[in-house]
């Protein structure tokens, strides 16, 4: 009698990954790979770190894997953070890895401590029980098939290795005064997300997505960034840091006919009005989520 094959990279119980062959593929990234967009994620990942690295389970982790590592902007911070960890980062993008070398091996405490791989986060080649935590951030709104990719990291864990990721839930964004042009950029923003094969709303999606693939021990944590008249200067770096980030989107949602020259124009000069309203209100959410692999 033929011996019975066993998946231990799927528990019992957890939703079957597509086939390794045909993983989904997001077709393109929003916000491009020029020079000045790969300067807006160092300044993004310093400006947001109190917000996403406050409070990571890394301490007695030594090997992590950071799935789109990008630049190396979030690289860098972990490797401050946590001086006994080792990063192994990839990402699929041949534009930012020599980037993200060239600036990591600036970084005095990074030496000796980083490895940089070109990778398909959904089809990589490292052994099961390669790392023993892992980590994912603003990445998994870019990629077509998210259960894949979490099923990929789960797969290359150790049991009782640790999971982070953190991601956008853009349906939360608001800012008073309302401003119809910036409204309406947004919507676009996201629908031609969408049309690339990402997710912006797949924040609220993380729960699900980690119990189907067999992770455990879930906790979600909606971080709330609400700024008004308490926090006058926070609030005005934020409005600066959001439009930065709005702005990035512009040159391919024109390209792709998504918006127009007027209604870019628009949204700039209702971003100068809020950022000197006295009365402006900020708000938006994200989603962390952290599991385990048992």
């Amino acid at each position: 009698m033929a011996k019975r094959s066993v998946d231990r990279t799927r528990p019992k119980g957890a939703a079957k990954p597509a086939s390794k062959a045909t993983p989904k593929q997001a077709v393109g990234y929003l916000h491009g790979f020029t020079q000045k967009e790969q300067q807006r994620l160092y300044h993004q990942a310093r400006f947001m770190e109190h917000r996403v690295h406050g409070d990571l389970p890394f301490k007695r982790c030594r090997r992590l894997l950071e799935v789109g590592c990008g630049v190396g902007a979030q690289t860098e911070i972990l490797l401050r953070r946590f001086p006994d960890l080792h990063v192994t980062g990839i990402d699929a993008s041949p534009k930012n890895l020599p980037r993200a070398k060239e600036h990591l091996q600036r970084v005095p405490w990074a030496e000796g401590r980083f490895q940089l791989v070109m990778a398909d986060a959904a089809q990589m080649d490292f052994e099961m029980d390669s790392f023993d935590s892992a980590f994912l951030c603003w990445v998994l709104e870019h990629v077509g098939d998210p259960m894949r990719v979490l099923s990929e990291v789960r797969r290359v864990l150790r049991p009782g290795s640790p999971v982070v990721i953190t991601e956008v839930q853009n349906m939360s964004f608001f800012i008073d005064p309302y401003s119809p042009q910036t409204m309406a950029y947004w919507l676009a923003f996201n629908d031609h997300q969408l049309e690339l094969g990402g997710d912006p709303f797949v924040g609220a999606k993380l729960g699900n997505l980690l119990q189907a693939v067999g992770f455990r021990d879930i906790e979600t944590r909606v971080h709330a960034i609400f700024l008004d008249n308490r926090e006058p200067g926070e609030r005005a770096e934020m409005l600066d840091y959001w439009s930065d980030l709005l702005l990035s989107g512009a040159p391919g949602l024109l390209q792709a006919g998504k918006v127009s020259e007027a209604t870019v124009s628009g949204m700039k000069t209702e971003l100068e009005q809020v950022a000197h309203d006295p009365n402006a209100v900020f708000f938006y959410s994200f989603v962390q989520a952290t599991a385990r692999v048992i």
